[in-house]
Order: structure tokens, then C-alpha cells, then sequence
């Protein structure tokens, strides 16, 4: 007998159903479904590689329960990158300030700085690296992902005056 229920989600634009255990992480379900854009770190909230947005809000797909999620809007860095053009804005940032470096966590730190700049965020350095402190990168230090995150807040306007 199985123990998977029917699981609906709206992702990335798309309405989907997906079956899944009652246990099943959020993180678990997408990547058994070919959100391979959703990386699996350390699958206890720590590194942020899966970070997804949750009905606008960033949040660790690892540690977030797949059927509390049912009904609700989640968006992929992928998702994001096709449908919106700020994300567009920040995954060429990346490139251009060479922020990818063997490209573990980018999605990750996309979708971070998506909320970020979404939420009004501006070009600080200080004030970006907070809000991409629960993403882990081992390559680049941070400098160009801050670099990357600080060109787009300035290219929309939130110099810090």
C-alpha cells in the first residue's frame, strides 16, 4: 500500500500534481519531479542551495514540509529566469561579474537576491551581504556575488543617496 497523497502546487506559472509522502520536504518533491535547478546541499537549511520562493518569500526547500506548501506559488531560479525580467537582470549580472564559479549555489543566491531586490533592497554592500548571509559559497567569496547583487540594485535605482 502507498503512502503518497496528492500533492498541488502552482510552479514556476504552472499548476502541477504531484504525489508525495506526508513527510516529503518541499526540496525532495521538486527534484523528484525535474527541478534539477533546485539544488540539493546539505538538506538541513544551512548551505541555501534550494532556496525557492514561496509565494514571493525565500525559503529553504529542504526544510519546508512539500503538502504545507499545497495551493501555494512556488518559482524556481529557472522559472524565474524565463519569466521575469529582474531575474534576467541579476543571472546576467552573475555572468558578467564572474559570480559563478563551479555554479553549486547559484540558484540558490539568484532566487536570494531576487527577494532581496524585491523587498527593496539597495546598493549596499553591507545590506546584501545580510540578506544572502544563509547562502553558502565556497568558490567565489562573495565579492562578485555582492559585485553582481550591488550592478543591478544600482541599474534600477536604489542608490543609497
Amino acid at each position: 500500500m502507498s503512502n503518497l497523497l496528492p500533492l498541488t502546487l502552482k510552479v514556476n506559472g504552472e499548476e502541477k500534481t504531484f504525489l508525495a509522502s506526508p513527510h516529503a520536504s518541499l526540496l525532495r518533491v521538486l527534484r523528484d519531479n525535474y527541478y534539477w535547478d533546485v539544488k540539493c546541499g546539505c538538506e538541513e537549511g544551512d548551505c541555501g542551495t534550494c532556496t525557492v520562493l514561496l509565494d514571493g518569500k525565500a525559503v529553504k526547500s529542504c526544510i519546508t514540509l512539500a503538502h504545507n506548501c499545497a495551493g501555494h506559488e512556488v518559482w524556481t531560479d529557472k522559472g524565474l529566469g524565463y519569466n521575469d525580467e529582474i531575474t534576467r537582470m541579476i543571472q546576467d549580472a552573475f555572468v558578467e561579474c564572474g559570480s559563478i564559479q563551479c555554479g553549486f549555489c547559484t540558484p540558490g543566491m539568484i532566487v536570494a537576491a531576487k527577494h532581496y531586490i524585491d523587498h527593496g533592497g539597495i546598493a549596499d554592500r553591507k545590506e546584501i551581504r545580510k540578506a544572502i548571509s544563509g547562502n553558502l559559497c565556497r568558490c567565489t567569496g562573495y565579492n562578485k556575488i555582492v559585485d553582481a547583487i550591488y550592478k543591478v540594485a544600482v541599474e534600477l535605482g536604489r542608490e543609497v543617496r
